[in-house]
């Protein structure tokens, strides 16, 4: 299981790249695992404020759909519209070419109650 440990995560397996003031988020490979093969990304906050903990989008696999679980408070200024052509690219790559949304953090003290990967590799083995 892949968990790159310079990256921050949640209970609800999403994983955030933190670059100055904008988190890049996805599902973890951990996630994308659970689901299965991915064949739709579903994000329709694009230029909305969202809360923590509030659904921003959701994954469509062949056998489930999950909601996404906004991690920080932020306005999202970006989809990876790649995964419009290829969702499939969370599956092969959650960390790179399957990110889902840029967000502009609202406070970036939230970041400091992310998960760091050894907490969330916790979770994932219980």
């Amino acid at each position: 299981m892949n968990i790159p440990a310079e990256l921050k995560y949640t209970k609800d397996h999403e994983w955030v790249k933190v670059e100055g003031d904008v988190a890049i988020i996805g599902i973890t490979d951990f996630a994308q695992s659970e689901l299965g093969d991915i064949v739709y990304v579903d994000v329709d906050t694009l230029d909305e404020t969202v809360e923590t903990e509030e659904v921003f989008g959701s994954v469509e696999a062949v056998k489930t759909v999950s909601d996404l679980f906004m991690p920080l408070t932020g306005e999202i200024i970006e989809f990876n519209e790649k995964l419009e052509d290829e969702p499939e690219l969370v599956n092969s790559d959650p960390y790179g070419e399957g990110w889902m949304i840029k967000v502009k953090i609202s406070d970036n003290a939230q970041v400091d109650s992310l998960l760091d990967a050894d907490a969330y590799k916790e979770i994932i083995a219980e």
